[in-house]
């Protein structure tokens, strides 16, 4: 990739209001970043943004030169060393920032995550698992957090290990894991999608979380309360077509009650490694499936004039809930491209939101 499209891809991917289902959708539109960006601007203002601005072109320039001056590198979603876990997403993060050694993304990935506050037990289980799926020739992947985290970073430090941050590939979060980071900086990988020096926020691990689960051919969960964040990123790996797998625990302790739900879901129960193994074996061959992402060029004569007819029509069909962009189609009966051009320029604007399953309402 030329620096100049490099420099684009980066830019467009950190556009307010652009996440990766819309980064995808205009550059399948406009072929490149860069023509997308020419672009931006109007569409926005069609979907009715006053005051609409792209990033500063020198703060793009300064972001990566300050990577590369740590020793790391960006990587976009189509260049051949982007993980193929997460190109295989209907929506790829558009770029990664990486420190240490990307070529750990070459190979089959499995993520272990769990409580924070983990009990000992646990914590021992996750360590053993983590190593003897080193062993197996599994890069381990997690979220830097404390408890499950840690011990499944901790053990797979010398088979390799892929930690995925919720902040700034930079920023040391929890401060007590700095000398982890540090090992894993040097002997691993560490990951993120937000900008270099960002702080985490609670909005940023939902976001972290499904790219653990889609690097992965699966996820391991070793020990979870009902609402804790390990159940977000199942959920993740069950929208992404990805394994499930499970620890049980006693039922007087709420540390375990989310992974038992698990299990009683369907989640593959695990006691050891060869449970996780039986499952793996059979598609590990197959590589992953990328999905059709063909979304085809409608010719731009008459598409935008299409969009403004049906405008009004879309707009009034979207409510404060979330509703599926197919079922919008198809009782809208209009043509599929006027009805994605009219939500991609309601998204620019900052008035339409996306959720997950492909579904959209007013922000």
């Amino acid at each position: 990739m030329l620096d100049s499209e490099r420099r684009a891809w980066l830019r467009l991917a950190r556009t307010e209001n652009v996440g990766p289902v819309t980064f995808r959708n205009l550059v399948a539109r406009f072929g490149t970043a860069s023509a997308a960006l020419e672009e931006v601007p109007r569409l926005a203002a069609r979907g009715g943004s006053k005051n609409f601005l792209l990033p500063d072109e020198g703060d793009i320039a300064r972001e990566l030169d300050a990577l590369a001056k740590q020793g790391g590198r960006m990587i976009a979603a189509c260049e051949t060393d982007y993980p193929q876990g997460l190109k295989a997403l209907e929506a790829p993060p558009p770029v990664i920032s990486v420190l240490g050694h990307p070529h750990l993304f070459q190979r089959e990935m499995i993520a272990i995550v769990g409580a924070r506050n983990a009990s000992a037990l646990a914590r021992k289980f996750a360590d053993t698992l983590s190593r003897e799926l080193g062993f197996a020739g599994l890069v381990v992947v997690s979220g830097l957090a404390r408890g499950i985290d840690t011990s499944a970073h901790e053990a797979a430090l010398a088979v390799g290990t892929v930690a995925v941050v919720a902040g700034g590939v930079d920023v040391v979060y929890p401060p007590e894991n700095e000398r982890l980071y540090a090992a894993i900086r040097n002997q691993g990988a560490i990951l993120s999608e937000m900008r270099l020096g960002e702080a985490p926020q609670a909005r940023h691990f939902p976001r972290r979380n499904r790219i653990i689960s889609g690097l992965s051919r699966g996820v391991v969960v070793v020990e979870a309360a009902e609402k804790s964040g390990s159940l977000i990123t199942a959920q993740c790996a069950l929208d992404q077509g990805r394994e499930i797998f499970a620890v049980p625990g006693s039922p007087l302790d709420p540390r375990a009650r989310g992974c038992n739900m698990l299990i009683r879901n369907g989640a593959t129960l695990v006691q050891g490694i060869d449970d996780i193994l039986e499952v793996l074996r059979p598609i590990l061959a197959g590589g992953f499936r990328e999905p059709d992402r063909d979304l085809g060029r409608a010719a731009a004569d008459g598409l935008e004039a299409e969009a403004d007819r049906i405008r009004r029509a879309v707009e009034q069909a979207l409510g404060p809930a979330p509703v599926e962009v197919d079922e919008l189609i198809r009782q809208l009966r209009a043509p599929t491209a006027a009805v994605l051009t009219v939500i991609l320029e309601l998204e620019l604007a900052g008035r339409c939101l996306r959720h997950p399953g492909n579904r959209v309402s007013w922000r």
